[in-house]
């Protein structure tokens, strides 16, 4: 950690504990720098794990998965260009719910919100809008609302023309008159993205109806120079049942980047559509109020110095807003509010896209923010508090959500210039590859305390290519990397003919990625390998590597510098080409790489088709089943290839027994495995019905040493009788040894790293045709391995991290290159009953970021029988 030029920044913010004492139920402490949720149920780290950490396995419904897969196959929400504003939607209210968890707190229930919105559209009738922007994956709407001054058909018109050219044309809307005149500045709150985080959607409806009933100049001017977007709730499922995820399961507020989910892709069209430029996301409970923006590392791919002026100069005003309230630590247990880049050293960074607020400014928001409000009234504190406390505690927060609204709505339009100007300049920058400003205090003039820590830009590549043709990887992992870049709003050709770039050549059909674009920040920290960040701060708020270029199954090549410029015979995309294919005659092979293969599979299955694995791990499809098959390769753009290979084992509808997180439950159901949830307590129940399934995968929830004398026998007869075995982390190796099933002793590495890594695939029915690279979270590996235990897959020579943070234990064991040249994967049969066992040491399932590596998982389910 470099040491500041300005202002020095405290590891952590000290809170005064005997402001507590003078309350009759005091707040919890002030979260501290390390990743932790405050007082344990606040927003620090918040891994995928079962139940919300309660030793349960997921069990998510079925129902809510298949919407939101079939939600992912098209646009969550089409954009409305048609008519001015306002634009009315009559809303249908939902049917009341006595069970809504806002009651409690005597906030907003969801069912009360259409109501009032169609209230408020009556009252405000010439400045307030509402649409519908998608819907949850529990099927409940999104609301979306709008308010601005009226404009006419030609005014939204005009507006709608004058966005296109900031951003497709930035260097002509730098020159605009008219954009510096009359542009509306867009900002956008986010509400309630964490269900049981309520306060948002009450504060951003007050301001609603504050600004359709405001008579004064100030009012009239705010919505004459902006758009003002208001999410009232973006977590609908979680507001109702008081929880953190939605109905699948999900942290939203982790999905950005991967966006397997209808509300995060619901977010993200807003943003692409609207353009903000300013934004924050309104969250809670950390005492004082804290208020981006962060400690450092912060994103290499953002336009930073322009990002840092305008976010720090808002949070200032926010936290005036904030302590201006009046409220205390000594009469309310409020301590004063917090801004992390100057009062923190580390571990509340902006390092990863898969944050709202982080991934905004990849679709041009020049300040976005987190907000959290500091009165605990979720968990513990919702079951265990008075009414009256939570009631109070919930109102204060309410106040503080709408004291950063209308800061950041006063900022907006008193700096209406600045923060389009940024924008305009972000997205030029993009079109024109020109270099990232180093942040400084010479270039960001005002900011104390940047210093050397504070410095993170990257060297953009000229251009990347998906290469089309034979020896790259499969065209169905391509289609949906294309077909993703597409939907975040990158700019993607293909090529018509063969073509040379960066000194290679490739065949007609590659899809080629110009980096001399408006958002080529976001194509970067899609396709880039990012870094290894273990050496700058000692601990990170959440992820510190990703990478889809390398964990989705496609093959990408970097091009990084093109003498010629990018000048490629091709067309604008708008969807990547049909992947699907059926050879016309013969037997018919299926490579089983990639999770869309897997569905297919087990399609076929389900349907009773006689399927058998070859020897490299394909599955073998007769001729007499073409026609299913051709209905599939169309529907998951899957290749059924032409074969005269021979099958060696048959394949099987499997059933799959999962105590697994809400992120490997979706997976597992994305691949089309039928899947029954299962745990510790529903083993000791005896409701589990054994005969049901035929291989169980265990990453959570559930251990074997709990279980009873008649749920450990049920278990020991299931694997007795060839049941099979499939453990991932900690909790699978547990149950491995506590079982006595397959001889591997599991290394424990450090269990905050995480990141993308190089590993070594030995081929086989499990890693036959898998990526180079996985990720890991809490890596391990194992050793002393039993006779006839097969490593599958192992860790990279040297240092097998490419991106993230992973560092020695402090006794200086449990580093990568521990782990290096170790097993990751290992399979076998099992010592009770002959069964096949597979355990990872890896995470290839982890919230849809190594798609190219669900394929294993999928492949051990299959076929784990030794």
């Amino acid at each position: 950690m470099g040491t500041s030029t300005g202002i020095p920044r405290p590891l952590l913010i000290a809170t005064a504990a005997m402001a507590s004492a003078l309350l009759l139920f005091p707040v919890p402490a002030t979260a501290t720098a390390r990743p932790g949720p405050p007082g344990g149920d606040g927003d620090g780290v918040h891994r995928e794990r079962a139940a919300a950490g309660q030793g349960q396995a997921a069990r998510t419904p079925a129902g809510a998965a298949a919407k939101a897969l079939d939600a992912g196959r098209a646009s969550a929400w089409q954009r409305q260009d048609g008519g001015g504003y306002p634009r009315r939607t009559h809303l249908t209210p939902p049917a009341p719910n006595p069970a809504d968890k806002s009651i409690k707190l005597g906030l907003t229930p969801y069912h009360s919100i259409a109501p009032k919105l169609n209230e408020l559209q009556k009252l405000g009738s010439d400045r307030v809008s509402v649409e519908v922007a998608g819907r949850s994956a529990g099927g409940h709407q999104l609301y979306l609302v709008t308010l601005t001054a009226p404009e006419s058909d030609r005014e939204a018109r005009e507006q709608e023309r004058m966005r296109e050219i900031i951003e497709n044309s930035p260097a002509a809307a730098a020159k605009d008159r008219r954009i510096k005149a009359s542009y509306k500045a867009p900002v956008f709150i986010n509400n309630n993205i964490h269900g049981n985080e309520w306060e948002g959607t009450d504060a951003a409806l007050e301001l609603i109806e504050e600004l359709a009933k405001a008579k004064d100049r100030k009012t009239a001017d705010l919505l004459a120079k902006t758009r003002i977007y208001l999410n009232v709730t973006a977590n609908p499922d979680g507001r109702i049942a008081g929880t953190r995820a939605n109905a699948n399961g999900f942290d939203l507020n982790r999905d950005f980047i991967t966006a397997t989910q209808p509300e995060a892709r619901a977010i993200r069209q807003i943003a692409i559509d609207k353009q903000p430029a300013v934004m924050i996301d309104l969250h809670g409970y950390v005492n004082g109020t804290l208020i981006e923006p962060t400690t450092p590392p912060h994103g290499e791919n953002y336009e930073y110095d322009l990002f840092l002026k305008n976010s720090y100069t808002n949070a200032l005003g926010m936290e005036a807003a904030v302590n201006g309230l009046g409220y205390t630590a000594a009469k309310d247990g409020v301590e004063p509010a917090v801004i992390p880049f100057r009062d923190q050293e580390e571990g509340w960074d902006d390092w990863p896209p898969i944050f709202t607020p982080q991934y905004m400014p990849f679709q041009g928001a020049v300040a976005a923010h987190t907000i959290e409000f500091p009165m605990q009234v979720n968990n513990r504190s919702y079951d265990t508090l008075p009414v009256a406390e939570l009631r109070r505690r919930a109102a204060i927060n309410t106040d503080i959500a709408g004291a950063a609204m209308r800061a950041t709505l006063d900022y907006t339009a008193k700096k209406r210039p600045s923060v389009v100007a940024g924008q305009i300049e972000t997205f030029r920058r993009g079109a024109a590859g020109a270099a990232q400003v180093p942040v400084s205090e010479e270039t960001v003039p005002g900011v104390p305390g940047i210093g050397p820590e504070d410095v993170y830009t990257t060297d953009f590549p000229r251009a990347y290519v998906v290469p089309a043709g034979r020896g790259q990887r499969s065209a169905t992992a391509a289609a949906r990397l294309v077909d993703h870049l597409v939907a975040n709003d990158v700019r993607v050709e293909r090529a018509r003919r063969d073509f040379r770039l960066g000194g290679r050549s490739y065949e007609a059909g590659s899809y080629v990625v110009d980096m001399r674009q408006p958002k080529r920040g976001l194509a970067n920290v899609i396709l880039h390998e990012g870094r290894d960040i273990s050496a700058d701060v000692s601990t990170m708020y959440d992820i510190s590597g990703w990478s889809l270029g390398l964990l989705w199954g496609a093959s990408v090549e970097k091009v990084q510098k093109a003498p010629g410029g990018v000048d490629v015979p091709g067309r604008a995309v708008r969807a990547a080409s049909p992947t699907g294919y059926v050879a016309p005659r013969g037997d018919l092979s299926l490579r089983l790489d990639d999770p869309r293969e897997l569905a297919a599979l087990n399609s076929l299955l389900r349907d009773g088709v006689q399927v058998r694995r070859t020897a490299d791990g394909s599955a073998l499809v007769p001729a007499s089943a073409r026609k299913k098959a051709a209905a599939l390769a169309g529907r998951y753009g899957v290749a059924f290839h032409a074969t005269k290979a021979k099958g060696v084992a048959a394949l099987h509808r499997t059933r799959v027994a999962a105590a697994v997180t809400s992120g490997e439950l979706f997976a597992l159901r994305e691949m089309g495995f039928e899947v029954l949830p299962v745990s510790t307590a529903a083993l000791n129940a005896g409701s589990f019905d054994w005969s049901a399934a035929d291989v169980l995968f265990v990453s959570s929830g559930l251990e074997y040493g709990k279980l009873d004398a008649a749920a450990r026998g049920a278990f020991d007869a299931f694997v007795a009788g060839g049941g099979r075995v499939v453990g991932r982390g900690s909790a699978g190796a547990a149950l491995n040894a506590e079982a006595g099933l397959l001889a591997a002793k599991p290394v424990e590495g450090n269990g905050d790293a995480n990141g993308v890594v190089r590993v070594v695939n030995a081929g086989g029915p499990v890693t036959g045709g898998a990526p180079e690279h996985t990720f890991v979270y809490s890596p391990m590996w194992f050793t002393d391995l039993g006779p006839g235990v097969r490593v599958d897959q192992s860790y990279g020579a040297g240092n097998p991290l490419v991106s993230g943070h992973w560092r020695a234990a402090q006794d200086g064991s449990g580093g990568p290159r521990d782990a290096a040249g170790k097993a990751a994967v290992v399979s076998g049969t099992s010592a009770k009953g002959g069964a096949g066992v597979v355990l990872f040491g890896t995470e290839p399932l982890f919230r849809a970021h190594p798609k190219g590596a669900f394929a294993q998982v999928g492949r051990a389910l299959i076929n784990s029988a030794g």
